[in-house]
């Protein structure tokens, strides 16, 4: 291979990197800013009226407002939480990955590879809380719309988590992966 395709595969991989940090920060961002909002909400005096029909809108008594925002901010905590992991995963590989191996003896292309899938695994479970929060937003305003929002969502999840078909021409369904079990990242 020459020099200049192996630089060039250098810089995507660091500016892969670099994307997904930045993304990483954007949710993590985001998560923390509804997390202070819904903390203000819960500390306040905040009352909602109640319905004239708890049985279709979803019961609306102090507990269950309070349990709700409790559940959402709980939601975007954990997902802060993982995509600030992340953010520490991704930013070790940038750093380890320039590093010449014969001066650090403990950076291996398996280290890094290990490091890497830690990092994205945690990036795609703090989307995932951070996704599930959207049927928990629409609780608040009753049970149909979770139910027509997690009834929508089930296909779009099930389709960024799954392949229909694999490389042999299969069209079982296959789960995604962005790193396989040899170093190889799928895309």
């Amino acid at each position: 291979m020459r020099t200049q395709d192996i630089e060039k595969k250098n810089i995507l991989a660091v500016q892969t990197l670099r994307n997904l940090i930045m993304g990483s920060t954007l949710m993590a961002t985001t998560s923390i800013l509804l997390s202070a909002g819904l903390a203000a909400v819960i500390s306040s005096t905040y009352s909602v009226k109640k319905p004239l029909n708890d049985a279709v809108y979803g019961a609306h008594s102090e507990f269950m407002v309070a349990l709700k925002y409790v559940t959402l901010l709980t939601l975007f905590l954990f997902s802060f939480f993982c995509h600030t992991l992340s953010i520490r995963f991704l930013n070790q590989v940038s750093i380890l990955i320039c590093t010449p191996q014969d001066v650090v003896s403990m950076v291996t292309p398996e280290y890094l590879t290990e490091l890497l899938e830690k990092g994205t695994i945690l990036n795609t479970v703090g989307n995932r809380l951070f996704y599930s929060a959207l049927p928990l937003v629409l609780w608040i305003f009753g049970p149909v719309l979770v139910f027509l929002s997690s009834v929508a969502m089930l296909p779009v999840l099930y389709n960024l988590d799954f392949v229909c078909g694999d490389d042999n021409g299969n069209n079982k369904p296959v789960v995604r992966r962005s790193i396989s079990d040899k170093g190889d990242v799928y895309v």
